[in-house]
């Protein structure tokens, strides 16, 4: 599903890699300068284009990937020692992120994100898990779907259905403009498996989290 929203903006490379298409960004944010009533041609606009372009490239990276290409570009994984307890958590918090709201384009900011799992015989090296959110951040989002998206991949990543990811983050279409409420922070959470059926490790988890603040 991811690959076909996608295809708007990546386009194929000759080794089949899909990138993201720089001369239509610069020709398009052209166009838009010249809506604003701006010369794109002035001193200090006429390399706008291909900074935009560049850092599209960068911001949107995770675009051009569906979530299954990234569970394996990022699927590093150690055996779990069988003396361990199979019920044990592992959980990774305050990722930090940063994304950009698909209905304005606007910054996702502040954007924490904490991962939480339960090991089936193998673990994921902790690294991973931050590059996971990191590269789902990097597209045209919405918060919730940022934490769907990363369910699944840690799904996919770790062969564990027990999986919670919850986000907390402001959004600049909110703090920037329209109500402007600049303390306004959405938090979402998604769970699967055992944190959706089993109320103690739900407490557990919740614990876990508020811990340290």
């Amino acid at each position: 599903m991811r690959q076909e929203q996608t295809g708007s903006v990546c386009k194929l490379a000759q080794n089949n890699r899909r990138k993201i298409d720089t001369e239509a960004i610069k020709l398009h944010i052209r166009g838009i300068l010249q809506a604003l009533g701006d010369d794109p041609d002035r001193e200090g606009l006429k390399e706008t284009p291909e900074r935009v372009a560049k850092m599209y490239e960068e911001v949107f990276e995770g675009m051009c990937y569906s979530n299954q290409e990234i569970a394996d570009m990022f699927r590093k994984n150690f055996v779990q020692d069988s003396t361990e307890n199979s019920q044990d958590m592992v959980l990774v918090k305050n990722i930090e992120i940063f994304s950009y709201c698909e209905h304005h384009l606007a910054l996702m900011y502040d954007m924490k994100v904490s991962v939480a799992y339960i090991p089936r015989g193998n673990v994921l090296g902790l690294s991973k898990i931050a590059r996971i959110a990191d590269m789902v951040g990097k597209r045209l989002q919405l918060q919730e779907r940022i934490g769907s998206d990363i369910a699944e991949i840690m799904e996919l990543v770790t062969d564990s259905h027990d999986v919670a990811v919850m986000i907390e983050g402001c959004h600049s279409c909110m703090t920037a403009r329209g109500i402007r409420k600049t303390n306004a922070v959405t938090t979402t959470t998604t769970l699967r498996g055992q944190f959706r059926t089993d109320p103690m490790l739900q407490m557990n988890l919740f614990q876990q989290l508020r811990a340290g603040r």
